[in-house]
């Protein structure tokens, strides 16, 4: 699905909670689509960059679409910026959504709730002559990979970042270790595996909760393999997805064997005693030594915790960074605050082996 295009994001009155990922991502940069706007009405006249990690990125704030649309912005896409349980559309959406395409401008949805199935909105697509991109829909199993073994052919490092739980940053992390390596001259890809890696415009990867489940594995070899044949690159970070014992939607064997990974970087939140959203049911986190044990069970090794700082104020963030490193003798960074200078010793030591 080829678009590009400027774009104004949808969020709701959520901007600054995990539910407004999607948005963020977009915030922190693509290459797709070039973001003019965030509509929110209760974050409204800010910059989305500052407000979302304290760097400036002249991306306004704005109370309402049409209150944007009233500047008389050329503008091509509306994109639905948050992530909602179940991957429903908010209803409070309904009414901008319908606004953009009779103003002729497409809609782009990372939702599981497919516009091309709602009867009004299609219809009024269709008389506006404008476009929706569901982009979560199902391909055909006849365009999807089984896995073969040719990750056996990747002669390069592959690390995933994976997650103690949901909503933690994954992706945020591994586009940081990406350009940091870039940065110092190594050629280096992300394999992308949600809607927002999509929709910020990486070359190879696909959306994993929208794939058939016996073609995860498949899909996930073939990504890798297609960008390590094409770019050759000196390193490939792979986006995880959810967590290894999230109950609600465990996920990660397959990056630590259908990858045949290198190494793991582990995203982090010292704040979350519970499973994201089911605090009402008792779904208590492992601690963290667990799952760096569990991963290890796998024949695989964490080499860098990369923490989530929501809600942490600055003394928490530097005790929280303190005390795992002190516990865990690896090293830790606070990717938004600091960067990820301190994972890359540890990660080119892992192309070492390669040069061998």
């Amino acid at each position: 699905m080829e678009i590009k295009g400027k774009a104004i994001v949808l969020t709701n009155g959520v901007y600054t909670t995990k539910s407004a990922k999607t948005a963020h991502g977009l915030v922190r940069g693509s290459s797709r689509f070039d973001i003019l706007g965030i509509i929110d009405n209760k974050f409204y006249d800010n910059d989305a960059g500052k407000l979302l990690d304290g760097k400036h990125r002249n991306i306004p704030i704005y109370k309402s679409l049409l209150s944007f649309l009233n500047l008389n912005i050329n503008i091509d896409y509306c994109i639905i910026g948050v992530a909602s349980a179940g991957g429903v559309l908010p209803e409070e959406m309904r009414s901008d959504i319908i606004l953009s395409l009779k103003n002729n401008i497409s809609i782009v949805n990372g939702l599981h709730s497919f516009l091309e199935d709602d009867l009004e909105i299609s219809e009024i697509a269709k008389i506006n002559n404008t476009k929706l991109y569901d982009i979560r829909k199902p391909r055909e199993r006849d365009s999807l990979s089984f896995w073969s073994g040719k990750i056996n052919q990747v002669k390069c490092p592959k690390i995933v970042v994976m997650g103690t739980d949901c909503g933690l940053g994954k992706r945020t992390t591994a586009k940081l270790i990406v350009e940091n390596l870039r940065k110092n001259s190594f050629k280096s890809e992300m394999i992308y595996t949600g809607q927002t890696g999509w929709m910020q415009g990486w070359k190879f990867g696909f959306i994993l909760d929208s794939t058939y489940n016996d073609f995860v594995s498949g899909e996930l070899e073939k990504m890798i393999f297609d960008c390590y044949k094409i770019e050759n690159p000196d390193f490939i970070l792979i986006e995880g997805q959810a967590a290894l014992r999230n109950p609600s939607g465990p996920c990660g064997s397959e990056f630590l064997i259908s990858c045949d990974v290198d190494a793991v970087i582990l995203q982090h939140s010292t704040k979350r005693k519970y499973y994201d959203g089911w605090k009402d049911v008792g779904c208590e986190m492992p601690s963290i030594k667990s799952e760096i044990e569990l991963i290890k069970l796998y024949g695989k090794e964490v080499i860098g915790i990369s923490l989530n700082t929501t809600g942490m104020t600055d003394n928490e963030k530097k005790e929280a960074k303190k005390d795992l490193n002190d516990k865990l003798k690896i090293p830790v960074v606070l990717p938004i605050e600091d960067g990820v200078d301190d994972l890359i010793p540890n990660i080119l030591k892992i192309k070492e082996k390669y040069d061998n």
